[in-house]
């Protein structure tokens, strides 16, 4: 136990001095791991629970958030199956050509394990991808929910494949397991009821979890089980909340996944050929996600953005590289030239995630003439119609700005939001609400904000790099009406201020200003100079 804490620690030190370098944490706990490996740690059982652990939850998340109806858009299921038969058709002739020339761990190989290395690199990380669109804010922005359904679509070929290559045949049982569709609304009973606090924590550890042990039970692979047991709940008003509840608890497991990576990996130095050989062909990955999304009617923007979170290599590759190698389809050593390929990719695509938008801005002229000239509902021209004030990000906060400009002082108001379920909801409450993602450059061009109308922007977004990127745009388009922007901390005030915001509410700090101004307001002086509600009545005899 003490050697799973000291790990922990050094993966934290390594984490807090990768964002010094303005790289996601994760890059330092898998060097951390890396680092460790190399000094003789080992594994253990704790990191290996909080691995799966982290896993689990990460596939149980991503259920909660899922819409089938996500998975049915052809820019999803169309770009996933054929994306995974070009990257197969492309790799197969180049490892075999490689391994004619003598490459190590290359020289020999036949069809069929090519194939099997070709379809486990064709995958991309959806713990990578995952923990990138959290980070910068995008889950629900166009290219994240396409990126996450492409990857959701990839996972499960990957069950198949572990399901069938892996001699593992799941148990004649396992029909029974249909009937956890009919247990939705006592799920979602229990769901209603568990509160706010603990109650709801633990439901979700217990739902996440214990479904991925009921599909074990059955001999089929957990992970699929924690991700249709949040599909079931997924469409539970509370399963948002939920999610938020779970976010801390599996950001911490995940560190025992990307430390696992770094310790289960024995480098050597004749690894280097196959390791440079596979890197290289990580470019081709990434330009031909592009280029299929291009090609499916989206925007540049979108296809690259979409491209960049999945330019890596996939988790579940190692775990088609082991089952590879259990049934003697390749040697022992290539799963130690995937982790270390795996790291790798994760290392060149997180500066790239991290630096996306200024990525697309340098090249966006050359990027948009590839664009073709028909696109899907979601990426035409915006039009605010005849609104005089502009909300951007629909949450609860700036549902109640909406609101109170509407009532208090009469305007017409436009929502901004990139979720398209959050709109249809906003709609259907009678709101005139858009989709649209403030974090991407060109949403800013396709809204029509040339007439003047719009006189005030309030910008309530819960990322404050999010808020700054949409004054910075707003400004660039020529907006010279005023601004105002939410805020957590003193430095992300600073930030709005110099980002051109004029007014910045910071959360926390107005919260009980609000709250006394509120009750004040609604309060009646009594003789004493003291105040009293309008509908307390006083206490007698005590």
């Amino acid at each position: 136990m003490f050697d799973a804490i000291t790990w922990l620690a050094v993966a934290f030190a390594a984490g807090v001095l990768a964002k010094q370098y303005g790289l996601p944490p994760l890059v330092g706990y898998l060097v951390a791991g890396f680092v460790l490996n190399g000094l003789g740690a080992e594994e253990g059982p704790v990191i290996a629970a909080l691995s799966e652990l982290g896993v689990t939850l990460l596939l149980f998340t991503i259920g909660l958030k899922l819409k089938l109806k996500s998975l049915a858009a052809p820019q999803v299921w169309g770009v996933a199956l054929v994306h995974m038969v070009g990257i197969v058709a492309v790799l197969v002739p180049l490892l075999l050509a490689e391994g004619g020339l003598g490459v190590p761990y290359l020289a020999g190989l036949d069809l069929g394990p090519a194939l099997v290395l070709a379809f486990a690199l064709s995958f991309s990380s959806t713990v990578f991808a995952v923990k990138v669109l959290e980070d910068k804010g995008e889950m629900t922005a166009l290219y994240g929910t396409i990126a996450i359904g492409i990857l959701i679509m990839q996972d499960l070929a990957a069950v198949l494949f572990l399901v069938f290559s892996a001699g593992k045949v799941p148990s004649p049982w396992a029909v029974l397991l249909l009937g956890l569709f009919f247990a939705r609304p006592v799920l979602d009973w229990l769901l209603e009821r568990a509160g706010h606090g603990e109650l709801l924590l633990l439901f979700g550890l217990t739902l996440g979890l214990g479904g991925a042990e009921l599909f074990k039970l059955f001999d089929v692979k957990g992970d699929l089980g924690a991700l249709l047991l949040g599909v079931l709940v997924a469409s539970h008003p509370k399963s948002g909340e939920l999610a938020k509840a779970l976010l801390g608890l599996k950001d911490l497991f995940l560190v025992g996944f990307f430390l696992s990576i770094g310790l289960a990996a024995t480098p050597s130095l004749d690894m280097a050929p196959a390791v440079i050989l596979l890197l290289v062909a990580l470019p081709l990955k990434g330009f031909l996600f592009e280029q299929l999304l291009l090609a499916f009617r989206l925007r540049a923007r979108t296809a690259l953005l979409g491209a960049l979170a999945l330019f890596n290599y996939s988790e579940f590759g190692l775990i088609v590289a082991a089952v590879a190698a259990k049934n003697g389809w390749l040697s022992e050593d290539w799963l130690a030239v995937v982790a270390i390929t795996l790291a790798l990719s994760f290392v060149i695509a997180a500066p790239l995630n991290s630096q996306s938008h200024v990525i697309y801005e340098l090249f966006s002229r050359r990027l948009r003439r590839q664009e073709r000239r028909q696109r899907i509902p979601a990426e035409l021209e915006i039009d605010p119609g005849d609104a005089n004030a502009m909300i951007v990000g629909m949450g609860r906060i700036g549902g109640g700005a909406y609101d109170f400009l509407v009532r208090e002082r009469g305007l017409k108001p436009v929502g901004i939001d990139a979720d398209p379920d959050a709109v249809a909801k906003q709609k259907a409450a009678g709101r005139n609400v858009v989709q649209g993602s403030a974090t991407d450059a060109d949403f800013w061009h396709r809204l029509h904000l040339d007439d003047g109308h719009i006189k005030l922007v309030l910008l309530a977004m819960p990322q404050a790099s999010e808020n700054v990127f949409a004054a910075e745009h707003l400004l660039k388009e020529g907006f010279e009406g005023t601004m105002g922007a939410i805020a957590k901390f003193p430095d992300d005030e600073a930030a709005l201020r110099a980002a051109g915001v004029h007014q910045v509410f910071n959360l926390y700090a107005e919260a009980g200003a609000g709250l006394a101004q509120h009750v004040c307001a609604e309060a009646t002086p009594v003789p004493d100079g003291g105040a009293l509600s309008k509908t307390q009545a006083p206490a007698s005899g005590r």
